[in-house]
C-alpha cells in the first residue's frame, strides 16, 4: 500500500495523535465496553474518513484506499474459507478425532503444557502453517485440557507459542518466505540467522511451560472414557490419517496453501462420504454450517461440533474492516508520515534495530496484519541497513521476531481474531502465557542493544 500515500504528508505530531486516538478508541471499546472488535474498528474507519474530508481528500480517493486495503487481505480471506471447510471435513472424516486420541495418550504424563508446546512446534515446522496447526492439533489439545486440571488460557498460550515457532522457522511458511524475499536474503540463511533468537526463546518457553504444568497426570478413567466415546462414534479409522498425509505431501512439495488445504479438505470429505459417516447431502452442507457431533459424551460433542464457512465469517468480516482501516491510514499519509520521520533519526545499529522492531510491532497493532508488518517494514528499512553497512539478514530476522509472532497477541489482528475464534480462548486470556511470542521481540531488542549476533554486510 506504499503507493497510496499522498504527495504531501501530515505533520508527525498530527500523525501520532491520530494513531493514539484510534488505538485509544479501539482499546476502550474492546477492554472496557467488552465490545466485539468490529464496532470500534468501523468507528475508526468513519473517524479516518472524516479526517480525510478535513484534509481535503475526495471520497473517491478515500474509497480507493479502503478498497485497496481490503484487497490486500483477499488471499487471507480465501484461506479462512478453506480453514473452515478443512475443520468440518477433518471432523467428518475422523482426522481431528484421531489426532485427539493420539494427543490424549501423549499428554498422559507430566509436563503437559511443555509437551503441547513441543508437539505443536514440531507440527508447525512440518506444515509451515500456524493456522492449520492451531485449528487441528490445537483443538485436540484443548480437548485434553478440558478433561484435566489444566488452564485453558495456559494451554492456548502453549499452542500459540508452538504454532508460531513453526510459522517463523519453517521453510514452508509464507511469512518466512515473505520476510526473506522482501529484503532479498537467501531463505535458509534467514532461517539459520533466526536461530540466535528462536532457540533461546524456545528453551526458556519450554522450561516455563514445564514449571506451570499441572502437578497431577490425566486420570486414566477420563482417558478411557474419551477413547471409548471416540471409538464408539465410528469416526476414528485408519483412513482418518490420509487427509493429514495429503496435506503434508502438498506442503513438502511446496504447493500453495490454498491448493493444499483444498485438496486435503476434498480428500477428507470423500473419505467421510464413502465411509457413510454422513449422507452425501449432509456432508456437503457441513462445508458451510460445520460438523455437528452426536456421541454419548457431551464434552466430546462440544469439542467436535465446529468448522464450516459460517464459523469463519466473524473472522473474515473483521479482517476486511481492519485492512480497510489500514488503507485509510496510508491514503491519508498517517503511517507514511510516521515512517518517514522515524527514518531521519536512525544513526546507530542500536537505534536501527530498535526502530525496526517497534515499527513492525506498531504496524501489527495499528493495522492488525502480519504480512503488511513484514512487507512495509522491510521496504522502509532495507536501504537504511545498507547505508549502515548491516547485512540484510539482520533486518529479515527482526521482521519475524517483531512482526510474525506479535500478530497473535493483538486482539483485533488477523491472527488474534482467528485463534480466539478457533480455540475458543480470548487473546487477552492467552496473551500472558504465549511465552515464545513474548520472548522473541525481547531477545531481538536485547541483541540490538548489545550488538550481539548483529552481522555486518560482507
Amino acid at each position: 500500500m506504499l503507493h497510496l500515500q499522498p504527495k504531501k504528508l501530515p505533520g508527525i505530531i498530527e500523525s501520532i495523535g491520530m494513531l493514539l486516538l484510534i488505538v485509544a478508541l479501539i482499546s476502550f471499546f474492546i477492554i472496557e465496553m467488552q465490545s466485539v472488535p468490529h464496532v470500534p474498528i468501523l468507528m475508526a474507519v468513519l473517524l479516518m474518513t472524516a479526517y480525510g474530508f478535513i484534509r481535503k481528500f475526495t471520497f473517491a480517493r478515500l474509497q480507493e484506499g479502503m478498497v485497496q486495503g481490503a484487497q490486500s487481505g483477499m488471499g487471507a480471506v480465501l484461506i479462512f474459507f478453506l480453514i473452515g471447510i478443512l475443520i468440518s471435513s477433518w471432523m467428518a472424516s475422523g482426522t481431528i478425532p484421531a489426532l485427539m486420541d493420539v494427543s490424549f495418550s501423549l499428554a498422559g504424563g507430566p509436563w503437559f503444557l511443555a509437551i503441547v508446546f513441543t508437539i505443536t512446534a514440531i507440527t508447525g515446522v512440518a506444515l509451515g502453517s500456524s493456522f492449520t496447526t492451531s485449528a487441528t492439533l490445537g483443538v485436540a489439545f484443548l480437548g485434553v485440557a478440558q478433561t484435566m486440571d489444566a488452564s485453558l488460557a495456559m494451554t492456548a498460550g502453549a499452542i500459540v507459542s508452538g504454532a508460531f515457532f513453526g510459522d517463523k522457522m519453517s521453510p514452508l511458511s509464507d511469512t518466512t518466505n515473505l520476510a526473506s524475499t522482501v529484503v532479498k536474503v537467501d531463505l535458509f540463511a534467514h532461517i539459520k540467522n533466526m536461530t540466535w533468537t528462536t532457540i533461546p526463546a524456545f528453551i526458556i518457553s519450554f522450561i516455563l511451560f514445564a514449571v506451570l504444568s499441572p502437578k497431577q497426570r490425566v486420570q486414566s478413567e477420563n482417558l478411557a472414557a474419551i477413547h471409548n466415546t471416540l471409538n464408539e462414534s465410528g469416526l476414528v479409522h485408519w483412513s482418518s490419517w490420509i487427509p493429514v498425509l495429503v496435506l503434508l505431501a502438498m506442503t513438502v512439495t511446496k504447493r500453495p496453501a490454498f491448493v493444499a488445504l483444498a485438496v486435503s479438505s476434498i480428500t477428507a470429505s470423500l473419505i467421510a462420504g464413502f465411509r457413510n459417516t454422513l449422507s452425501w447431502s449432509e456432508l456437503w452442507s457441513t462445508w458451510f454450517s460445520g460438523y455437528s457431533a452426536s456421541t454419548s459424551n457431551e464434552i466430546i460433542n462440544e469439542m467436535l461440533s465446529r468448522g464450516g464457512i459460517d464459523s469463519m465469517l466473524f473472522t473474515i468480516s473483521l479482517v476486511i474492516l481492519a485492512l480497510t482501516l489500514g488503507g485509510l491510514m496510508f491514503v491519508t499519509g498517517i503511517i507514511p508520515s510516521v515512517l518517514y520521520h522515524v527514518q531521519q533519526m536512525l544513526q546507530s545499529v542500536r537505534s536501527i534495530t530498535l526502530s525496526t522492531a517497534f515499527t513492525a510491532i506498531g504496524i501489527n497493532v495499528f493495522i492488525g496484519e502480519q504480512y503488511l508488518s513484514i512487507l512495509l517494514t522491510g521496504e522502509a528499512y532495507q536501504d537504511i541497513y545498507d547505508r549502515a553497512n548491516l547485512a540484510r539478514k539482520n533486518l529479515s530476522r527482526t521482521l519475524e521476531d517483531a512482526g510474525t509472532v506479535i500478530n497473535p497477541l493483538v486482539p483485533w489482528s488477523v491472527c488474534g481474531v482467528f485463534l480466539a475464534d478457533v480455540l475458543g480462548v480470548a487473546v487477552i486470556d492467552y496473551l500472558p502465557f504465549a511465552f515464545f511470542c513474548l520472548l522473541s521481540p525481547v531477545l531481538t531488542i536485547l541483541y540490538g542493544l548489545t550488538g550481539k549476533t548483529i552481522t555486518k554486510k560482507a
